[in-house]
């Protein structure tokens, strides 16, 4: 005889629902399987071996379900530690002879040169001054800035410059061809530099890093340096333990065109780093 109520079938539910029990009880799983991977597969294999990842021993059936999921959950892990682009600009739109209005000058008379193959921002050779601007949203921590620089050096004369977090007092990395030093600063004070060799005429790529530590009251300040084109290192260049936290401003581009040569920017970019 056949019982149905309301559209359910309920001798096939009770029977499917005993067999995953039945499976589940003749399987020895070590640990429970994570809540989002959902129940396991109700029809399995007779087979017996060991389960992947520590869970014991079960089906074959089993064995691949578990393979499956964690698969998934490694997939949706790196997709989660890629960072989050806040903003770029490569200025291949940008009029020639302008800035562009996204960008703040707060010293400087930055313009869009067209060299032909790409555009870049210039700052002229003159004055010798310290200048910079700002660009993307404005951020505290764990995130970081990214740009190529292109400066020339005339004679005994190197120009210095670099890029910036956390506004016009907060984090800078910049190169000093003179002292053959890559410098971290904060507000203008001197935190710590390494040795660092130059070459004059030849794109470097910067990256700026701030992010919060595993301590309660610590932050990372990161920053590396390489040449344009070639595949970003690993290791850090610079690192400095900040125990005061960042203010929240926007990323910056510094230079100082001491050799009375003009620097060049491109690529800017400002990331959040995504939790790893």
């Amino acid at each position: 005889m056949r019982t149905q109520r309301h559209g359910f079938n309920f001798p096939i539910i009770v029977a499917a629902v005993l067999e995953l029990s039945l499976n589940l009880l003749w399987a020895q799983v070590a640990k429970e399987f994570p809540a989002h991977w959902g129940p396991p597969p109700a029809i399995q294999t007779q087979d017996y071996g060991e389960l992947p990842a520590g869970y014991g021993h079960g089906s074959s059936t089993l064995a691949k379900w578990i393979t499956a999921n964690l698969n998934r959950d490694k997939a949706g892990n790196a997709e989660s530690a890629k960072p989050t682009t806040l903003y770029e600009n490569n200025l291949e739109k940008a009029e020639a002879g302008k800035l562009p209005d996204e960008f703040m000058v707060q010293e400087g008379n930055f313009s869009v040169k067209d060299l032909g193959a790409n555009k870049v921002l210039e700052l002229p050779g003159a004055p010798v001054e310290t200048f910079g601007l700002f660009f993307g949203p404005a951020e505290s921590s764990d995130v970081f800035v990214s740009a190529k620089i292109f400066g020339t050096g005339k004679g005994r004369r190197f120009p210095t410059f670099g890029v910036g977090l956390n506004g016009p007092s907060g984090h800078r990395l910049m190169i000093a061809p003179a002292k053959k030093t890559l410098e971290l600063y904060r507000n203008d004070e001197f935190q710590t530099g390494v040795p660092c060799e130059w070459k004059s005429g030849g794109w470097l790529n910067f990256k700026l890093q701030v992010r919060k530590a595993k301590e309660a009251s610590e932050w990372k300040v990161e920053g590396k340096v390489w040449d344009a084109g070639a595949k970003e290192p690993a290791a850090w260049c610079v690192t400095f333990v900040e125990k005061t936290g960042p203010i929240a401003g926007r990323a910056s581009a510094w230079g100082s065109p001491i050799s009375g040569t003009p620097i060049y920017f491109d690529d800017f970019a400002v990331s959040r780093i995504r939790a790893k």
